[in-house]
């Protein structure tokens, strides 16, 4: 006995150092821009059909196993999520209430691995069940070739105008791309069609007529992710009940409307407010919130016409849109950076100086709103952490004092004609609560879906909101969750997640992963860069293209406010970033690599010079920037973390995960990383990649497996960052 473990421990320590000789194959490629040469040194590694760059991958993605499983209690993350799990007894989401006050939502129980679809007729009514998506599951295996078993998700339901019927999107392996089904409410049976080659939960919706005989929806020519045509030439077309699915009616596309001027990276949608609307408004969906914006009679659409109009464009800067009859309400960024809100008249729109029903505020985004008969509600936010509720009414402002101190704010609605207003408030250390508001007696009124649930574990966890300056003098927001016990002595792990892109606010919400770290004795540390939108639409241009340095700047001067602070030291902030969080990361730890301790990377961007080859490249180079203009190109060469890999750099450990199926950033961009720090690195920290087989851009997988992912972030980062309950018996550091 003792020989076979003195066997396997050589082999595991042979195999653990080879990681050092296993250096990916390099065919270096030379590219000219603008008359600057570039060489890539990995452009091979772009090929995952390949079959040395695939086996290259999973030996990496081996290796990186094998380190996690020396890693001692790398399994504490998802054992106690599944604890806490049992406590709470059972979540609910994508909550649809329509106007006869019908209830339809997800809901998983305890121990479940997926959910299913549950009914009930007003927040007092019977829970029924109407959908398991291992119905789903058995009938695809049962009509597959393939012997693998499928784990079909169900990642969005939509039902009709007065809940007839109800279409339910099934997703899995993280593909995104669905199979929609349609169920008859009533009789709780599934019709024998099926929809295909679409993504409803991303891009679109499922948008029903009003008669309820049918939905809209946006169909992919090519599904494909591998294919250089792959969510190229999108089409919004109508589905009416009974029809063959194959048998496409094209509504809105380059194809069936070659004088809009549809780009091909566009994806045209169709958006519905009320059933008796007159009108469709049909929208160019790409990176940017302001769109291209047509509009159409319902009953011309109908009938066979395709007479779109153009309604507005990119630079009237419209978000956010509603409409009530002839009245069109919006978000206007035009002049405001924080946006004001707006109506026009739709017969003769104007949308450049329409009439302003609130005007934009000096140091408040006014975030969303919603149209009721009582009124508008809408919401503001401070520093992207500080929510605040008002009403519009009568030309009036009201301020409504919520029950509790927010950092996010939800609104829902049934729509113009009910005063029926809900409002879920959230925070980094409050579980969401959800309250029915009753203007006439200035009442909130708790309306909790799921029962709440106590954490004593989690009393001594507080949230800290500062400001840092940054670089350049701006003040940048930052959010601190930490024990209030913790002493600062600089000795303290930090995990500094963020994003800043796309002008997407990171808003305050529960998180238990964030608490757990809390309680542990670590600092969790949200930097709100410029890139997001947490300060308006200025705070997102700063941090676009050629000013996208900003954000990384940003990031690094509030990690440099926390060591002077002692919250912690130099080597002991971990970085956690995904999708375009990517860059933030990949160059905060490429410009300072002695700052940071550790690097979590989860399906980065970290080779945009080659955005264009990537998922969803052709809407993206407007975030990131176009590398066939000359100015954009240098803004793309400076945020691009593969080209700023130094030969003899110390660089942190780090770990990258991408998914095999991820639709939108390819997993060669993590491959690419990963092959040309190993190739370069100074340091004899560990550089991992783990590639997911059953996983794609981070959502639709099972929860335990997405416990676990969470949970091997959590034992690497800190591993490394020293905290002494996660140090192997023989550290491989």
């Amino acid at each position: 006995m003792k020989r076979i473990i003195f066997i396997i421990t050589i082999f595991l320590t042979i195999f653990l150092n080879a990681q050092k000789y296993n250096l990916a194959s390099s065919f270096p490629v030379s590219d000219e821009y603008f008359g600057l040469k570039i060489v890539d040194e990995y452009r091979n590694l772009e090929d995952l059909k390949d079959v040395k760059v695939v086996n290259w991958m999973k030996s990496q993605s081996s290796y990186t196993d094998s380190l996690l499983n020396s890693i001692p209690h790398r399994n504490y993350y998802l054992e106690k999520r599944l604890e806490l799990d049992k406590r709470q007894l059972y979540s609910i989401s994508n909550v649809k209430i329509i106007s006869n006050n019908k209830y339809f939502y997800l809901k998983k129980n305890a121990g479940e691995t997926a959910a299913k679809v549950y009914y009930r007729n007003g927040f007092l009514g019977k829970e029924e069940l109407l959908y398991d998506p291992i119905s789903f599951n058995s009938l695809i295996d049962k009509n597959s070739s393939s012997k693998s078993e499928h784990k079909y998700l169900i990642n969005l339901i939509s039902p009709s105008w007065d809940g007839s019927k109800l279409a339910i999107s099934l997703t899995e392996k993280g593909k995104e791309l669905s199979e929609v089904i349609i169920m008859d409410v009533k009789k709780k049976t599934v019709l024998p069609e099926i929809i295909t080659n679409t993504n409803p939960s991303n891009i679109g919706g499922v948008k029903w007529l009003e008669d309820n005989s049918g939905f809209f929806y946006i169909y992919y020519p090519v599904i494909d992710n591998k294919d250089s045509l792959f969510a190229k030439n999108t089409r919004l077309v109508l589905y009416k009940i009974g029809e063959d699915p194959k048998k496409l009616k094209d509504v809105f596309s380059n194809i069936n409307n070659p004088e809009l001027n549809i780009g091909k990276e566009s994806y045209p949608a169709i958006l519905t407010f009320n059933s008796d609307d007159l009108y469709y408004i049909g929208i160019l969906v790409d990176s940017e919130d302001f769109r291209n914006t047509f509009i159409i009679s319902k009953k011309d659409l109908l009938n066979g016409k395709m007479n779109w109009k153009k309604l507005y464009t990119k630079d009237s800067k419209v978000h956010n849109i509603r409409l009530i009859g002839n009245d069109l309400f919006f978000l206007s960024g035009y002049n405001s950076s924080n946006y004001k809100l707006c109506k026009t008249n739709i017969l003769n729109p104007d949308f450049k100086n329409p009439k302003i029903l609130i005007p934009e505020k000096e140091n408040e985004v006014l975030q969303d709103y919603t149209v009721t008969s009582d009124g508008i509600y809408y919401t503001t936010n401070t520093n992207g952490v500080e929510a605040k509720l008002f009403l519009y009414k009568d030309g009036k402002n009201i301020l409504i004092k919520l029950p509790y101190i927010s950092g996010n704010i939800d609104l829902q609605s049934k729509g113009k004609n009910f005063s029926d207003i809900w409002v879920s408030c959230s925070g980094w250390a409050n579980d969401v609560q959800r309250f029915r508001y009753t203007l006439q007696t200035n009442n909130f009124s708790l309306e909790n879906l799921v029962p709440a649930i106590e954490y004593p574990e989690f009393k001594d966890v507080i949230v800290e909101e500062i400001t840092v300056k940054s670089y350049d003098g701006t003040q940048v927001p930052l959010s601190l969750i930490y024990n209030k016990n913790l002493k600062k002595d600089g000795t303290s792990p930090v995990l500094m997640n963020g994003y800043g892109a796309f002008a997407e606010s990171y808003s305050p919400y529960f998180s238990i992963s964030y608490l757990l770290w809390a309680n542990q004795g670590g600092i969790v540390a949200v930097p709100h860069v410029r890139g997001g939108g947490e300060k308006g639409d200025q705070w997102h241009a700063d941090g676009q293209k050629l000013k996208k340095p900003n954000s990384w700047n940003d990031l690094i001067a509030c990690s440099e406010y926390l060591i002077a602070q002692k919250y912690t030291s130099e080597k002991k902030i971990a970085l956690l970033g995904a999708s375009a969080g990517g860059i933030l990361m990949g160059r905060a730890v490429t410009e300072r690599p002695n700052l940071f301790g550790a690097v979590i990377i989860e399906s980065g961007v970290l080779n945009t010079l080659r955005v264009e080859k990537n998922g969803t490249g052709g809407t993206t180079i407007k975030e990131y920037g176009d590398p066939n203009n000359s100015i954009e190109f240098k803004g793309l060469l400076e945020m691009d973390a593969y080209h700023h890999v130094k030969k003899g750099e110390k660089y942190p450990a780090m770990l990258v995960v991408a998914g095999i199926n991820d639709p939108r950033v390819k997993p060669w961009m993590s491959t690419k990383f990963v092959a040309k720090v190993l190739a370069n690195n100074g340091s004899k920290n560990p550089i991992l990649l783990k590639i997911h087989y059953e996983g794609g851009h981070g959502g639709s997988i099972p929860v335990a497996q997405r416990y676990a992912n969470i949970g091997d972030i959590f034992a690497f980062a800190l591993w490394q960052l020293g905290h002494p309950d996660y140090q192997p018996k023989e550290n491989s550091k």
